[in-house]
């Protein structure tokens, strides 16, 4: 069964399975970092700073981001790091841990960090940045701003950059249906299902019809979702 926890392996594939279900319905911060060689995740964005004074370091890190992109605005890595502090302002001090969302002081560090991530983009850097990327999929995604296509555009920076793992499809699959972009979700759920232990793929399967439906019938525009038999 997918809930016989027993073995360390299926216990960690289950867990990356509700991980990416959870970006769907509003898991709050518990994705960054899964699934991949690359680090940069929720304890990177408060690293560095403990007690009281994690806020001013933060602070003071937002700003020394900024001087950098002001002196040389073509520096697409000072960019990146002007994402990645925004972003880290706004988990820090903007998001309410009870109720699992952002404030309107954190919506903003995250619109902030947004225009950030954009202006990096646009310079087109060779490799983007997928520890940065990995933030910015929560930050954009349905949990963040709600801007799913970038969300999705983003995740796919995170693929092309980490080992393929049935949980970053499950990631990338729901992302997808949050953005209406069906066909990339269909596809990506698919290849989820292909990764998993074969014992799995059943359970999986439904799962990811579940987040379909679900997505499909909160999604103005979304193609609806298919019956399927068997």
């Amino acid at each position: 069964m997918l809930f016989d926890l027993r073995g360390r392996g299926r216990r960690r594939t289950v867990q990356t399975i509700y991980v990416g279900l959870a970006l769907l319905m509003g898991g709050g911060l518990v994705l960054f970092g899964i699934g991949g060689n690359t680090s940069g995740g929720l304890f990177d964005a408060f690293s560095g700073g403990g007690g009281g004074g994690g806020g001013d370091l933060v602070t003071k890190q937002v700003k020394a981001a900024e001087k950098r992109v002001k002196a040389n605005p073509q520096n697409a890595p000072a960019w990146a790091d002007l994402a990645r502090q925004r972003f880290s302002s706004a988990t820090q001090g903007g998001y309410d841990q009870a109720t699992s969302t952002y404030t309107a002081k954190g919506k903003q560090e995250l619109q902030q960090a947004k225009t950030a991530w954009d202006r990096y983009l646009a310079l087109k850097p060779a490799k983007p940045d997928a520890n940065v990327a990995r933030l910015m999929v929560q930050a954009l995604g349905p949990t963040g701003l709600g801007a799913n296509d970038d969300a999705v555009a983003a995740m796919e920076i995170v693929l092309d950059q980490s080992d393929e793992t049935s949980g970053l499809y499950v990631q990338y699959a729901t992302l997808a249906y949050a953005a209406g972009q069906t066909r990339k979700g269909d596809l990506a759920a698919g290849k989820a299902v292909d990764l998993a232990p074969k014992d799995q793929r059943a359970a999986l399967k439904n799962n990811l019809e579940a987040a379909k439906k679900a997505a499909t019938a909160t999604t103005p525009g979304a193609a609806p979702a298919a019956a399927t038999t068997g």
